[in-house]
């Protein structure tokens, strides 16, 4: 295997992107069509966290963090770390000491398809990371692979640049050229659940407020009382 390393690629707006954070990943995926997520095998190693970034990308080789080192360099301040490998691996890729140097550089925290290690170090640091695994697992630096090219993570392709999005409901990618839409689709999606907040908290029904009565009829649901369904039961 043979890579590259690809100096300053654009980024998604630093404004846009940290306006992202002011909404969660649940409100931002279902705002765009539920679209962007990284599905559930990212977890958060720490609660009540949320950040949006950039994204630097790493795709390294399983069990080998030589291009995470390499990766470091070329982030700046507001980027999310991103690191997948080229096969399953579950070994502990990062820790405590790649965080000291990611935060120096004002990186707001780490997804990886992968282990990582330190955990209590890094929450004591508040230093964020959402991890496939937890493993104490060492890795080597010994194969060549890629930092800044596009990868896929939870089959969602994730370019650099792009804006991350991550809370203790998971991780999600929006494309750097939609996250002024996403933001503005965000705030749509925000004013409607706090309007509907306001309707459930005075009694009304989901049924009612989203017309689902009707969508029961068309899809031939009964009420019945429960007499009724005993009888029915019976008689088949």
């Amino acid at each position: 295997m043979t890579g590259v390393i690809v100096t300053g690629p654009p980024r998604a707006d630093a404004a846009e992107v940290a306006a992202l954070a002011g909404f969660g990943v649940a409100t931002v995926h279902e705002a765009l069509g539920r679209a962007g997520s990284l599905g559930p095998g990212l977890r958060p190693i720490q609660q009540g966290v949320r950040v949006s970034g950039t994204a630097v990308t790493v795709l390294c080789w399983p069990g080998d963090n030589l291009m995470i080192h390499a990766a470091v360099e070329q982030c700046r301040e507001g980027d999310v770390l991103v690191v997948t490998t080229t096969s399953p691996s579950t070994d502990g890729m990062f820790g405590e000491l790649f965080a000291t140097a990611l935060q120096r550089r004002g990186v707001r925290g780490l997804v990886i398809d992968a282990g990582v290690r330190d955990t209590a170090e890094l929450r004591a640091m508040g230093f964020p990371v959402w991890s496939a695994a937890v493993c104490a697992q060492g890795t080597v630096k010994a194969t060549a692979g890629s930092v800044n090219v596009p990868v896929v993570v939870g089959g969602q392709v994730i370019r650099p640049g792009d804006a991350v999005l991550a809370d203790d409901d998971g991780v999600m990618c929006v494309p750097r050229d939609l996250v002024g839409t996403a933001v503005k689709a965000a705030e749509a999606r925000t004013a409607k659940e706090e309007a509907a907040r306001a309707a459930f908290a005075a009694g009304e029904l989901g049924l009612d407020r989203y017309g689902l009565r009707e969508t029961l009829a068309r899809l031939g649901v009964r009420y019945v009382t429960a007499e009724e369904y005993d009888r029915e039961g019976t008689a088949t």
